[in-house]
């Protein structure tokens, strides 16, 4: 029964060659543990908290699909079909499941419907299999779903014990919004909230502009902290916002912010501020605009004068910014500013869901 904190995973740099593992695709969605008893459905997050509401699609097919008592650890995740391209996962989309109204969660619920990969098993019966090795929870969990619909919404995630093989699949699966390979040792037991997994995820770099900061939380007036650095590139013309970079020490993050303090400028003088009715149809490309995610924080920031480049480590994009925080990695002087558009990013060669949905091929 609920609570229960899922395994984690340590990143590595590579497929590990040796020591006997399981690859599988790395997911992009929500971690999601799920509790089936008869009529009882629950979903929980990676930290604990209750999905159910928010996916009532989920709910009634687990009724229908899912063995009458078991407990599963996959993704939910939602995926669509672009017009100019295959079927992929849409993070984006996903978070916008997550709404405090229950007519919108009913509507998004038929325009937008989550789907569920289950990738490990944790009960099923009577019988707890956290003790058991993965080799034997896979092998059970494929029992148990052996008679899943073709057409989801509820899909066993594809495994292959051959790091060649996975290594394919690191290079081909992320044109469909998938971010790496997961490895398992054959022999591992499930530890709640202990790293047992691998993870491979992709690794790039970028030049960006520096465009502004955020204070620390900690900081003060007698000890002022860099908390993130904004950054920027251009599309026509326009400087975008395509995510921050933070992780800094202290001993940094006050050495940051001496070192920033001759560039700032009134925001008036700042090329976000020229274009604030672009920015309103653009939210995403212009910080500072509140969300139902951001609700409640102060997401103002103290902007600086255009003229730093910034060397920064990224995993993948989600649309138009970064997908997760990205690493300082150093300064740029040699580049202008004006150099650094969207053209450098690497775009991952196109590849359809509902291939990396299969379980048989490679």
């Amino acid at each position: 029964m609920p609570p229960l904190q899922p395994m984690l995973a340590k990143s590595v740099k590579a497929v590990p060659t040796s020591g006997g593992h399981s690859f599988e695709p790395k997911w992009d969605g929500f971690r999601c543990l799920l509790f089936r008893d008869g009529d009882e459905v629950e979903l929980a997050s990676r930290n604990t908290k209750p999905l159910t509401r928010y996916f009532p699609e989920l709910v009634a097919a687990a009724k229908d699909q899912l063995p009458q008592r078991c407990v599963l650890d996959g993704e939910v995740f939602v995926a669509r079909t672009p017009d100019d391209g295959p079927r992929r996962l849409e993070f984006e989309v996903l978070q916008e499941r997550i709404h405090p109204a229950a007519s919108r969660i009913t509507k998004l619920s038929r325009e937008t419907p989550a789907e569920y990969v289950a990738f490990d098993l944790l009960a099923l019966g009577d019988r707890s299999y956290l003790d058991e090795p993965f080799h034997r929870r896979r092998a059970d969990l494929e029992q148990a779903l052996a008679q899943l619909p073709v057409k989801g919404p509820f899909h066993l995630t594809r495994t292959t014990t051959d790091p060649v093989q996975a290594e394919g699949w690191f290079a081909r699966f992320e044109g469909a919004g998938l971010d790496g390979v997961m490895a398992k040792p054959l022999d591992a037991v499930y530890g709640p909230n202990q790293r047992s997994m691998l993870k491979i995820k992709h690794s790039r770099t970028a030049d960006v502009v520096l465009c502004g900061y955020r204070e620390h939380k900690t900081s003060t007036p007698e000890r002022p902290l860099i908390g993130s650095l904004l950054l920027g590139l251009y599309a026509e013309g326009r400087l975008q916002h395509i995510g921050v970079c933070a992780s800094f020490t202290a001993s940094r993050r006050a050495e940051l912010y001496d070192e920033l303090q001759p560039l700032v400028v009134p925001i008036s003088e700042h090329p976000w501020a020229a274009w604030e009715e672009w920015a309103i149809a653009n939210p995403d490309r212009v910080p500072g605009t509140q969300s139902r995610w951001s609700a409640g924080k102060d997401l103002s920031f103290t902007p600086v004068r255009i003229e730093r480049v910034i060397e920064v480590g990224y995993d993948h994009m989600e649309g138009h910014r970064f997908r997760h925080t990205a690493q300082f990695k150093r300064w740029r002087h040699d580049r202008d500013p004006e150099s650094c558009g969207y053209d450098q990013l690497d775009e991952p060669v196109s590849y359809d869901l509902s291939e990396v949905l299969r379980s048989d091929g490679d």
